[in-house]
């Protein structure tokens, strides 16, 4: 009975030691990298952006979504920057992601973050806007195209996932926790080391073929993984993409607006015949572009990423670049 007590004894300070570890990492991340934007509230999210560029006549706004596990420093990384001259930019971490939240008892699914970005644009008082996803964010892009195609003038999609896959990408394995309960334990226990463990190797794969930037881990945002409330957004959002990415496959015919869409040939992530090919034969008068490269677009390639949507832009009816006031019942404060 002693030994018992003992062992409990250990393994209860060596989970302690564990956590306080993740409590540490996670504030240390947070004061390196605080949040740079502001704070919209819409319902079911407090949503964390920023807002580059003016509003120009006769140019759409542009609304940039990013990816899984990732947050909005993939664009201003560098292609934010770009467009911000010529158009109003608006990058998003999106719900749960980054320094946004969800609600409690929010939903994760495709539908309920379309709702919430719909929401925003209403309250920024953007009209039908280019919207630019890559990724998981591809996914959210085109969903916000069917549900709310009055907020959408044309669809920039990089290397976007499109259709649901049986497996799971070998760098997202560990977010396939099915219980909420464990994710929690796990979150706060075992994912940031892990991921510090694991780091250079996810890292290789989820940009590969191409090198990872050595600024990455902070101009990128990439050390804001190593927070728990990061592995449970992600991991949400990996368990929500059943519900509703089979029905929203489903209807990629009814797209009416401009779709174009950029993939690197050698993506280790998500296959370019399977989500690319796959949604443009899909849509009537879409695109394709490849490119020598992998997954990480935005970041690998600045410049290139940058001018695809700058040619998307070229594409959307000159009708569509219309503002409207900010919906007042919505409110937001400065980060």
């Amino acid at each position: 009975m002693n030994i018992f007590l003992a062992l409990v004894g250990i393994l209860a300070i060596l989970l302690a030691i564990v956590v306080l570890f993740t409590w540490h990492t996670a504030r240390k991340v947070e004061s390196l990298l605080p949040a740079k934007g502001r704070f919209v509230d819409v319902p079911g999210a407090r949503l964390h952006i920023r807002d580059f560029g003016d509003t120009h006549a006769g140019r759409p706004a542009i609304l940039m979504i990013h990816g899984l596990a990732g947050q909005l420093s993939h664009f201003t990384y560098g292609v934010a920057g770009k467009l911000a001259a010529q158009h109003r930019v608006i990058v998003v971490d999106r719900p749960g992601s980054g320094y946004s939240t969800r609600a409690a008892n929010t939903s994760a699914d495709l539908s309920t973050q379309a709702a919430a970005l719909a929401a925003l644009m209403r309250n920024l008082g953007l009209g039908p806007s280019l919207v630019v996803g890559h990724s998981l964010g591809g996914a959210v892009a085109l969903t916000l195209a069917l549900e709310h195609p009055q907020q959408v003038a044309g669809l920039a999609l990089l290397a976007p996932l499109t259709h649901i896959r049986e497996d799971v990408p070998p760098a997202f394995k560990g977010l396939t926790i099915a219980s909420p309960l464990v994710r929690k334990l796990v979150a706060w226990t075992l994912a940031v080391p892990a991921s510090i463990k694991n780091s250079k190797a996810t890292l290789e794969m989820v940009f590969g073929p191409e090198a990872v930037p050595k600024d990455f881990a902070t101009k990128g945002g990439g050390l804001l993984s190593l927070r728990p409330s990061a592995f449970l957004s992600a991991s949400s959002d990996l368990q929500a993409l059943p519900e509703r990415l089979p029905q929203v496959q489903e209807r990629y015919r009814e797209l009416r607006v401009p779709v174009s869409v950029l993939y690197g040939k050698d993506d280790r992530i998500l296959d370019w015949k399977a989500n690319g090919q796959a949604l443009v034969d899909k849509v009537p008068g879409a695109r394709l572009e490849l490119v020598e490269g992998g997954h990480m677009l935005p970041i690998t390639q600045v410049e290139r990423t940058a001018a695809f949507i700058e040619a998307a832009l070229q594409d959307l009816p000159a009708a569509t670049a219309t503002v409207i006031p900010a919906q007042a019942g919505i409110q937001a404060s400065r980060a």
